[in-house]
């Protein structure tokens, strides 16, 4: 079982910065992608930043230029920087992972989602 947990998350100022962390515990081989996604109040989840295999990193255009995701493989964290912060950047964060799991589980390619942290942008 592979569960992860985000953290980071909280009220900030317009122009603030934060630092999102979402660290993955249980049987772990190796992270194959990572996801960052959010979700405001009354919209749909959208994807905000991807790092893929080979170290291809995607980010919507709307947090370009502001945002870094980056991930710390030894330890199985995934950091989302967040500059600049604006009142529509305020949601609800989540973290995905493509987990190949480790030997005692198989190495299977699995898909695991945080429960999410919360961003609030306001002054």
């Amino acid at each position: 079982q592979v569960q992860l947990m985000e953290s980071g998350g909280g009220l900030v100022p317009p122009g603030g910065s934060l630092r999102l962390s979402c660290t993955a515990s249980g049987s772990i081989f190796s992270f194959s992608a990572v996801y960052w996604y959010r979700q405001a109040p009354g919209k749909q989840r959208e994807l905000v930043a991807d790092d893929t295999a080979g170290g291809s990193t995607n980010y919507a255009d709307s947090v370009k230029g502001r945002f870094t995701i980056s991930v710390d493989d030894p330890k199985h964290t995934v950091y989302l920087q967040m500059n600049s912060l604006k009142p529509e950047d305020t949601a609800v964060y989540y973290c995905k992972v493509d987990v190949t799991t480790g030997p005692g589980d198989g190495y299977r390619e699995i898909e695991v989602w945080g429960r999410g942290t919360l961003v609030t942008v306001s002054s």
